[in-house]
């Protein structure tokens, strides 16, 4: 009995000290190092045909799957240099983006405006307040996206 009692102290402690690091991670730049505590382990993809690097997400990022997070960083434009409600955000520049080979997939997320909105491009850094989505099934996906995201000024 008194091992059971530990157990579920210790489970419910770890489970404060996710919560509590979430909250703060929310709150700065740090979400982009949160989110870089992945790793990948290279498994062979039976629809495909090929090997494929799935991620082994950390207990701190499932935590923080559905919650509202901020993360700053560069819009990589889908279509054009326009206003856009879907669009990549990249803890890089363009030029050193996850899509231009020079960084890894934890460091971009496909961004779904709230209601649509457009968000006009800029080539500056820009702040993006929504809920997140960790994909670690579909390949074909980002494994980050922010849902009902807003920018803040």
């Amino acid at each position: 009995m008194k091992r059971y009692l530990l157990v579920l102290v210790i489970a419910f402690g770890f489970i404060l000290q996710c919560e509590a690091q979430v909250d703060v991670m929310k709150k700065d730049e740090g979400s982009w190092n949160m989110l870089s505590m992945v790793t990948f382990e290279r498994t062979f993809d039976e629809e495909f045909g090929i090997d494929v690097e799935k991620p082994m997400i950390s207990p701190i990022i499932q935590a923080m799957d559905g919650k509202e997070i901020e993360l700053e960083g560069y819009i990589i434009p889908l279509t054009g240099k326009i206003e856009q409600s879907h669009f990549m955000l990249s803890k890089f520049t363009q030029s050193m983006c996850f899509f231009c080979g020079k960084a890894g997939p934890e460091t971009a997320a496909q961004v779904f405006t709230k209601d649509g909105k457009k968000i006009p491009f800029t080539d500056k850094k820009v702040r993006v307040r929504g809920i997140l989505r960790v994909n670690v099934t579909d390949v074909t996906s980002l494994l980050y996206t922010i849902e009902n995201g807003v920018m803040i000024d």
